[in-house]
């Protein structure tokens, strides 16, 4: 049976342990900042990729993908990891360890697209590598931070 105090408000847990809001809120923070980073890692890879012949063109359409769109596509699916990240810290029992299957599979699917665009080989090995940059660094980063709130 919980007891209330006087004032009609029941005490929190004593263990020292951060709320639950808190741990969300630093999961959610440390996200948006290594977010920036994927974003900014993968405009540099692309930007250096371009710089040694790469062009990007994918013959469906016969556009070339602008910088500005790896910003932006890295900036999305990172958001859309942080978003995966919280709810299984939320209602995962072991959030760290499935953040990591669920992650690692998904990237692993997001290396199909670019054998399918019919791009030229230079552009399919640096579409592989630029789906490698930003998992590189939400991954990790988030597991981490998935573990060090769940210890």
């Amino acid at each position: 049976m919980n007891r209330m105090s006087d004032t009609g408000v029941a005490a929190g847990p004593a263990s020292g342990q951060p709320s639950h809001t808190h741990r969300l809120r630093g999961l959610a923070g440390t996200g948006f900042i290594a977010t920036l980073a994927a974003m900014v890692a993968t405009t540099l890879a692309a930007t250096l990729a371009q710089a040694v012949g790469v062009d990007f063109e994918v013959p469906d359409g016969g556009e070339t993908i602008p910088l500005a769109g790896f910003a932006v596509v890295t900036g999305f699916f990172s958001v859309v990891g942080i978003v995966i990240a919280v709810a299984l810290l939320r209602w995962s029992a072991r959030p760290a360890e499935r953040f990591v299957w669920t992650t690692v599979s998904l990237t692993a699917i997001s290396l199909v697209p670019p054998f399918l665009s019919a791009a030229n080989t230079a552009t399919t090995i640096a579409l592989l590598g630029l789906h490698l940059v930003p998992a590189t660094v939400m991954i990790p980063t988030l597991a981490r931070s998935l573990r060090a709130r769940t210890d």
